[in-house]
């Protein structure tokens, strides 16, 4: 069966559940691993896609295993890994690139091995970053996990979901600080998060996929806890279109991933097919509805020129990136969408922004940086695409493939993640 194929199945079977919305069978909810797992099996390379413009500086492969996200901190690259087919529990590993040509692994955290009360978990999304509390000072990295697979493990309360705060100032010897654990039940933990320090408190953020259509409006999906203690972290906000817009449940409608700006007075939810919803969230225990884009699938967004600028990505079938000027929150203004050779066969995933280049993670076309110093008319720049020559065992793809999950701009080199081959160090020519 081709990508495009798939995808547009993936598609149709988004629109029919979101089509059932008041009165949905509360099991009846949008399952978003199989989602992610139909639009990776048996895929291909996609065509035309190569390397152009990049230097390729190492590659490290940690062994078995499937890899998602990533994420660079004071010359660390932090590698998050997915559930793969054998949901092996690996956490995150941790590289020294202080010669980003070898990169060296110095320590792994958030696995079941260290730690058995993460049996049956993954972790999708590591953050880290520097925060100076009256109660902790050091690098603080968070770790989502949810639960690996099926009803059976979500209704399973033995199994742990929700998300963990580590010291990691020291990144050889990671520090366990706490465990959060959303609600037992359907919702399979933190889906994504981000974390900001404000003034002298911090906040994370996160995504709890279907937990308000699974609670009757008790518990939202977008959840606000306060980690100025991170060894004793503390809900104190939350926001859900069912409770706070009197939107009926759809398993269409869910929060997917969320970022703020730099000051934390706004958040951005990735809220599916209810598109990016802004918030003001200047009081956290009370955010309120700015506005919202109208675009389906939206998966995650990034924030530019001072926060004005949005540019918001679309996992299904021929996803691109959209830009919007969000300088009145309540009337986004949809400038662009940025193609490129071939995307009818794929979609893109995350998108990052330095200065006026923007970079994406586009499963198999790789990593594709675009030129945005005129956001309605983003320009192609360069692309990564990693080899395909690594068999991995706990990977879905016979007998080759590329699937890039995540990039991260750290210094002056580009971190990006192979769902099949690890992290890979690049840089621009």
């Amino acid at each position: 069966m081709t990508r495009l194929l798939r995808f547009s199945l993936v598609v149709v079977c988004v629109v029919s559940l979101a089509a059932g919305v008041a009165g949905a069978d509360p099991g009846h909810e949008f399952d978003f691993d199989e989602h992610l797992q139909t639009l990776l099996e048996s895929s291909p390379p996609a065509p035309q896609a190569s390397s152009q413009n990049v230097e390729v500086l190492s590659n490290a492969y940690p062994g078995p295993g499937t890899f998602a996200d990533v994420y660079g901190h004071r010359g660390h690259a932090y590698l998050a890994t997915w559930v793969g087919l054998g949901c092996l529990s690996n956490g995150v590993y941790v590289y020294n690139l202080h010669n980003p040509r070898e990169p060296q692994l110095v320590s792994r955290f958030a696995d079941a091995a260290s730690d058995p009360t993460l049996v049956r978990t993954w972790t999708e999304k590591v953050i880290v970053k520097h925060v100076s509390t009256p109660q902790f000072t050091g690098d603080l990295a968070v770790v989502t996990f949810q639960t690996c697979s099926g009803t059976v493990d979500r209704l399973n309360p033995a199994i742990f979901r929700g998300f963990g705060l580590y010291d990691v100032t020291d990144p050889a010897h990671p520090t366990k600080l706490a465990l959060y654990a959303t609600e037992p039940g359907l919702n399979r933990g933190s889906h994504e998060i981000w974390l900001q320090q404000v003034g002298n408190r911090a906040y994370v953020y996160t995504a709890v996929i279907n937990s308000e259509d699974r609670t009757a409006g008790e518990k939202a999906d977008f959840r606000i806890i306060d980690v100025t203690d991170p060894t004793a972290p503390l809900q104190v906000g939350q926001w859900g279109a069912m409770a706070d817009l009197g939107r009926p449940a759809s398993p269409g409608e869910f929060v997917h991933s969320v970022i703020t700006n730099a000051q934390a007075t706004r958040a951005y939810l990735s809220y599916w097919d209810l598109g990016t919803v802004i918030l003001d969230i200047s009081n956290p225990a009370s955010p309120v509805y700015l506005g919202r884009t109208d675009a389906p699938a939206t998966h995650s967004g990034t924030l530019a020129r001072g926060g004005n600028l949005l540019v918001e990505t679309h996992e299904m079938a021929a996803g691109v990136p959209t830009f919007y000027d969000i300088s009145d929150p309540a009337n986004p203004v949809r400038l662009s969408d940025f193609v490129i050779d071939g995307y009818q066969f794929d979609t893109v995933h995350d998108p990052k922004i330095e200065g006026s280049t923007a970079y994406f993670s586009w499963y198999s076309f790789g990593v594709v940086l675009a030129n945005i110093s005129r956001p309605a008319e983003p320009r192609f720049l360069a692309q990564f695409v990693p080899e395909s020559d690594i068999q991995n065992p706990d990977f879905f793809c016979p007998p080759f493939c590329v699937e890039v999950w995540g990039v991260f701009v750290d210094r002056n080199y580009i971190l990006a993640s192979s769902m099949n081959s690890g992290l890979w160090v690049f840089r621009v020519n």
